[in-house]
C-alpha cells in the first residue's frame, strides 16, 4: 500500500499519465483539436519534465 500511495505522489507518474491520456485521445478521437505536431511537442515537453525530475534528486548535493 506504500508504494500505491508513493506512486500517486509521483510528478513522474503524472506527467506520463498525462502524456498516456493525449496519446489515447488521438487515438481514438481523430478529429481531437490537437495535431499530430502538437502532440508530438506535449510528449517531448513532458519526457524533458520526467527526466528532469528524475535528475533533480542527483543534483542536489
Amino acid at each position: 500500500m506504500d508504494k500505491f500511495k508513493q506512486l500517486l505522489g509521483s510528478r513522474k507518474f503524472w506527467a506520463a499519465l498525462i502524456g498516456l491520456t493525449f496519446v489515447a485521445l488521438q487515438a481514438y478521437h481523430p478529429d481531437f483539436p490537437v495535431g499530430e505536431e502538437e502532440l508530438t511537442n506535449v510528449i517531448y515537453l513532458l519526457v524533458a519534465y520526467i527526466l528532469g525530475v528524475a535528475i533533480e534528486p542527483r543534483l542536489k548535493l
